[in-house]
């Protein structure tokens, strides 16, 4: 498992949320997936839900969601945020993606954002089974007729999307061309308060390369690509 990110999703999750409560400030993600599919009414399971990015956008117009993630360090800032929300549909559960506490044919969608693709990096020799098993645990908790819907990177510090690896780049025409996923892209750009925010949370999570890139264009304003690929069983 890759260092960098096993320590933020053990040790950081605090500093993550600063950074990702700063991504899609234009709203585009929630607008893709009620495209895609009309939330209200749906039960939902999550894999990967860290601090509850998604989640927090899906429970007030969902039936139910059930989230679920390895870190239990990321779920005690998920569990806090959506206490907020002061809801009553909604559960977290640390749990691996490949094997979830959930009843089979319990949810109308199965969603993980920023998650699967980490495979790649962690498994490089064996992602494809390790996403295999992560998408059969997808399939098992749907009922028929349900959907799954996987968000990826498209690129940060880009206003083109592009896979930002041959690896990812691998793994997404393989949900394409051997899955049958639909696909299409979003901008999910960051909005920061300040460059020194910017600079100091893009360092943090992306590296020196891109905090470089950050101070050297002004951005204040991220630019981010994300990828949205779902299909129904």
């Amino acid at each position: 498992m890759t260092d960098h990110f096993q320590n933020i999703y053990a040790n950081h999750a605090d500093q993550y949320e600063a950074l990702v409560a700063r991504e899609d400030y234009q709203g585009n993600i929630l607008a893709a997936l009620q495209t895609i599919r009309s939330l209200a009414g749906l039960d939902v399971v999550e894999f990967g839900a860290g601090t509850g990015r998604l989640t927090c956008l899906l429970a007030p117009l969902v039936k139910s969601i059930r989230a679920y993630d390895a870190s239990a360090h990321m779920l005690e800032v998920a569990t806090a945020r959506l206490q907020s929300l002061n809801q009553s549909n909604l559960q977290t559960t640390v749990a691996d993606n490949k094997h979830l506490p959930a009843e089979s044919s319990s949810a109308d969608l199965a969603i993980e954002g920023w998650s699967f693709g980490h495979c790649v990096g962690w498994y490089p020799d064996t992602w494809r089974e390790e996403v295999s098993a992560a998408l059969a645990e997808m399939r098992r908790v749907l009922r028929p007729g349900g959907m799954m819907v996987l968000l990826e990177t498209m690129g940060t510090g880009r206003e083109t999307p592009q896979p930002p690896n041959e690896g990812l780049a691998a793994l997404y025409g393989w949900l394409e061309n051997e899955h049958g996923f639909s696909f299409t892209t979003i901008r999910t750009d960051y909005r920061f308060e300040s460059l020194n925010e910017a600079e100091r949370l893009s360092r943090f999570f992306f590296g020196d390369e891109l905090a470089e890139m950050v101070v050297q264009n002004n951005w204040v304003i991220l630019p981010e690509c994300t990828g949205v690929w779902w299909k129904t069983i």
